[in-house]
C-alpha cells in the first residue's frame, strides 16, 4: 500500500505541548475514554496553541471572522484511562490556502503515542461568507510567525 505524500509541511516551530488529566465523565464503564472525548483534547491543544501563538478565537474575532471546523480526522492508537495524564502536541500546517490545518498527537504516560489527527478549519466572516483568500490579519500572523517572507 502506497502511503499518500502529505500536501503541506508541519511548521514544527510552531508546536505546542499541553498536559491534560482524563476526568471521570470522559469515560465508558470500563474506564476507558470514549473515543468522541479525543477531539475535545484537540481543541484543548488548539485553544492552548492560539493563546500561545496568538491567535485564538478571541484574536479571530476581533477582527470579524470565525473558524469553523470543516474536516475532523482521528485515528486511535492506544486507550487512554481514568486518571490518566496524557500530553497533546498541537501543531499548525504551513499551507498557503484560506485555512487552518492543525495536526495532533496525543501521549499517554509512558509516551507512546494514543492518538494522532487533524483538523480543518476555514474563515467565515460576519455575514456568514466563507473567506476564498487569507484575511489580512492571517496574512500578518503569518508573517509575524515567520511562515510568510
Amino acid at each position: 500500500m502506497t502511503k499518500r505524500k502529505e500536501q503541506y509541511d508541519e511548521a514544527s516551530q510552531l508546536t505546542i505541548s499541553k498536559d491534560i488529566r482524563v476526568r471521570f465523565n470522559e469515560t465508558d464503564p470500563l474506564g476507558i475514554v470514549w473515543h468522541g472525548y479525543y477531539i475535545t483534547y484537540f481543541e484543548d491543544g488548539r485553544e492552548a496553541f492560539g493563546r500561545e501563538h496568538g491567535i485564538s478565537y478571541l484574536d479571530v474575532h476581533k477582527y470579524g471572522f470565525t473558524t469553523p471546523i470543516v474536516k475532523s480526522v482521528c485515528e486511535h492508537k492506544l486507550s487512554l484511562r481514568y486518571g490518566d495524564v496524557a500530553r497533546i502536541e498541537t501543531t499548525i500546517v504551513d499551507t498557503p490556502a484560506a485555512k487552518m490545518i492543525f495536526r495532533y498527537k496525543i501521549f499517554d504516560a509512558n509516551n507512546e503515542i494514543a492518538c494522532t489527527g487533524e483538523t480543518i478549519q476555514v474563515f467565515v466572516d460576519v455575514n456568514g461568507n466563507l473567506s476564498l483568500n487569507n484575511p489580512p490579519f492571517y496574512e500578518e500572523w503569518k508573517r509575524k510567525v515567520g511562515l510568510l517572507k
